[in-house]
């Protein structure tokens, strides 16, 4: 069992690479195998027509807990699908235990379409706190990594994602109004101002790598799932960015944000976007 960050550091320094080749594996007999190739006996929805699963999604998460577990054993996993279907096991995200988190594939809508907007995500946290992330594009074949206080890697190159281009609209993915409460929904509304170009995220993992890549400027996202979240946030603030809630505060992957939040390229960006999301149109750009 890993008692402490120092040999969680010395977990990592030995096998983040074969974390890696688990999240390669998965994708390579489970998901890939099915892409473009899905049978309608292999869909199903969740809570309604936009909330899919595939055998895609089932097949990489129970493959990756074990190879995950295996890895290091006293760990627990917090999986999109096992969640679904038992939601207590989201309780283990509040524990002493390091938790790996995962979403098999994020994007399923886009899975399903035959599109190449969707990706693994797994992330390494302990006590509320990402250590270390992984996010792969199998179809679109993109790795990105990141390690807490080592920087961010896309295919091994060091991610930096730097201010926006003076005079250019904020560019900001966004939930979509389907997945709002009204009150999420006049949060959103904020971001309609001139220098601000919001528009309907596809997968969040992906959103989160080009706002590390500087190709986003911003997300503003409306629901709390760790899956989605928690490693996208440790890319962005590892490639230079930050993430605060409407309430100016860090999003915590452990829940209770007042939502909705936004993870940005930088600083400046990040309470921009913060300050609209909580009402306040003296924070529009320019």
């Amino acid at each position: 069992m890993i008692e402490d960050y120092e040999t969680i550091d010395e977990f990592l320094t030995r096998h983040a690479g074969d974390v890696e080749e688990a999240v390669r594996k998965a994708a390579a007999q489970e998901i890939m195998p099915r892409w473009r190739r899905l049978a309608d006996d292999e869909v199903d929805q969740k809570s309604g027509p936009h909330d899919l699963v595939t055998d895609a999604d089932r097949q990489a998460e129970l493959y990756l807990t074990e190879a995950l577990r295996l890895l290091m054993p006293g760990s627990e996993v917090v999986g999109e699908e096992a969640v679904h279907d038992n939601p207590a096991t989201y309780e283990a995200i509040q524990g002493d235990a390091p938790v790996w988190i995962v979403d098999p594939v994020d994007g399923t809508r886009q899975f399903v379409r035959g599109e190449t907007g969707f990706c693994t995500l797994v992330a390494l946290a302990r006590h509320g706190s990402v250590l270390a992330s992984w996010t792969y594009a199998p179809a679109q074949d993109r790795f990105a990594t990141a390690r807490r206080g080592q920087g961010a890697f896309l295919d091994g190159v060091r991610l930096h994602a730097g201010p926006p281009e003076p005079g250019r609209d904020l560019r900001v993915a966004t939930s979509h109004p389907d997945y709002t409460t009204d009150d999420q929904k006049r949060a959103l509304l904020g971001l309609r101002v001139p220098g601000v170009a919001p528009r309907p995220c596809g997968s969040a993992g992906l959103e989160y790598l080009d706002v590390a890549l500087g190709r986003v400027d911003a997300t503003a996202f409306s629901w709390e799932a760790a899956w989605d979240h928690a490693a996208g946030i440790l890319l962005v603030e590892e490639a230079g960015g930050i993430h605060l809630t409407r309430a100016g505060e860090p999003f915590r992957i452990t829940g209770g944000n007042d939502l909705p939040f936004t993870t940005a390229r930088d600083a400046a960006t990040a309470r921009q976007v913060a300050a609209l999301l909580a009402g306040d149109p003296g924070s529009q750009p320019g």
